[in-house]
């Protein structure tokens, strides 16, 4: 895995294998989309919430192209400390909330808004479907912030009714919503 753009680009990471339960974007996908992003975001004016973080990954690209108000949430305890970790490596704790705890919990409670909000759910998870909708009935995304999921094609959102824009890329498919 690689960080794509800014700072750090080409900075190479791995997560170490053993009970690893994330399924990290891949290279090819997230250069792609952030291809699209930086067409559309500001990345030094944005906060950015990153649901489902497991590597980080997402962190490290928006902190690595300017982003200094960044929020990570995963419950996994291996997640959570391999992202303290390499927040430490690169030096930039200080732009990356840490938050270990279920996503739709998070959700839940959250009353902040966020520019760009990052959602990649493990891909057998069945209520995915919902995230769009949970994050917009608690006003989580800013005017004219942008929402991001992560999905393979059995997911369909192509009626849901602020569904701006989908990509496909092969067994990935990231779809944008905005307000």
């Amino acid at each position: 895995m690689r960080i794509i753009g800014g700072t750090f680009k080409g900075y190479r990471f791995n997560p170490p294998a053993k009970k690893w339960p994330t399924r990290p974007t891949t290279d090819i996908s997230k250069e792609a989309l952030y291809n699209i992003l930086a067409n559309r975001l500001d990345f030094s004016e944005i906060r950015f919430l990153d649901l489902f973080g497991g590597t980080g990954n997402h962190c490290y690209e928006c902190v690595s192209r300017g982003c200094r108000d960044a929020s990570y949430v995963d419950n996994f305890g291996a997640c959570v400390a391999f992202v303290t970790e390499m927040l430490k490596k690169l030096e930039i704790e200080e732009y990356v909330r840490i938050h270990k705890k279920n996503v739709f919990s998070f959700i839940k409670k959250c009353d902040e808004q966020f520019d760009y909000i990052f959602a990649g759910p493990p891909y057998p998870l069945k209520n995915i479907p919902e995230i769009p909708d949970l994050i917009l009935q608690k006003n989580m995304l800013s005017k004219d912030g942008i929402l991001v999921v992560e999905h393979n094609p059995n997911v369909r959102f192509d009626s849901h009714p602020v569904l701006d824009d989908q990509r496909n890329y092969g067994q990935t498919i990231f779809s944008f919503f905005k307000v």
